[in-house]
């Protein structure tokens, strides 16, 4: 996964809920999204040991490489400031901002 990657990904998941399930099912599914989602991009980004085999499969240098680069960019993700960790950190909140359009446009194709 990588900032790039998982807002279209959430949006779309959001969309596919949205679209087949009613509340409440709807909700904990979104929930559960969130919580996979989160559950290994904060992890990959802080480079955590067991996200090694994630990243070794997309061909990154590591887990940031992967959530910063996707092996389209070239941020450094060796030493990254806090600039860097700022744009992470709202890029991570806007994660289920993603998911909620999704699924708000996918109640509306029910």
């Amino acid at each position: 996964m990588s900032f790039l990657i998982d807002p279209p990904w959430l949006y779309a998941t959001g969309h596919e809920i949205g679209r087949r399930f009613d509340a409440p099912a709807d909700k904990a599914l979104a929930a559960t999204t969130m919580t996979v989602f989160w559950g290994v991009s904060i992890p990959l980004y802080l480079n955590r040991r067991w996200t090694r085999p994630v990243w070794k499969a997309c061909r990154a240098s590591s887990g940031r490489d992967w959530m910063l680069n996707s092996g389209v960019f070239y941020f450094d993700s060796m030493k990254p400031g806090l600039r860097t960790h700022a744009t992470a950190a709202v890029l991570f909140a806007f994660y289920p901002v993603a998911l909620a359009l999704g699924l708000r446009h996918g109640r509306r194709r029910r």
